[in-house]
């Protein structure tokens, strides 16, 4: 027998020692005891809408609005996913046009602590020239003086933060997912 099967072996009736004095059922295997000791996950649960707060829509160049979420909760959640996108009004966020999302990029969880943030980026087609401008496309431009952002469930209205109003060309808004975003 060599020296690396000789070390499996040993490894194999640790573990399966592990198993017996675990109180494991014989033949509950060797992946059974190696779970032995393990630190068990406690699963996060998904935000909710009372939980997230969008706080700006910061604009990022002539083309892109950044979006941050805040878990304003009394506990951790975790937040997948893209955000939705319509434009609106003064008043209430359920009168909006919705915009259709095209998603840019893969999603993932993002775990946010209480106060933990996470962000989005919209990207739209702008309107060219003064005034009432127009669309390189030939389609008719839309200006909204605010924006309802979907995420967990629930819709923020936002202004931008400059105070002026969204404009843009089409019926479509590119968004990332949602990332962890910095302190």
């Amino acid at each position: 027998m060599n020296r690396t099967t000789r070390s499996r072996l040993r490894l194999v009736s640790v573990l399966l020692a592990a198993a017996a004095s675990a109180g494991l059922p014989a033949g509950a295997g060797v992946a059974a005891a190696a779970d032995v000791g393990a630190p068990q996950r406690a699963s996060v649960p998904s935000c909710t809408s009372a939980q997230v707060v969008a706080n700006s829509a910061r604009r990022i160049g002539g083309t892109q609005i950044g979006i941050t979420v805040v878990n304003k909760g009394s506990k951790p959640c975790t937040l997948t996913g893209f955000p939705t996108v319509a434009l609106a009004g003064l008043g209430s966020p359920d009168k909006n046009k919705p915009l259709n999302v095209i998603r840019q990029g893969s999603s993932a969880p993002v775990q946010l602590a209480v106060g933990g943030r996470a962000s989005t980026q919209l990207t739209f087609t702008p309107v060219l020239g003064e005034a009432d401008g127009y669309c390189a496309s030939g389609a008719t431009p839309f200006a909204a003086p605010s924006i309802v952002v979907g995420v967990a469930g629930g819709k923020q209205q936002l202004a931008p933060d400059d105070g002026g109003d969204f404009a843009l060309c089409g019926q479509s808004i590119r968004a990332t997912a949602f990332r962890a975003a910095g302190a």
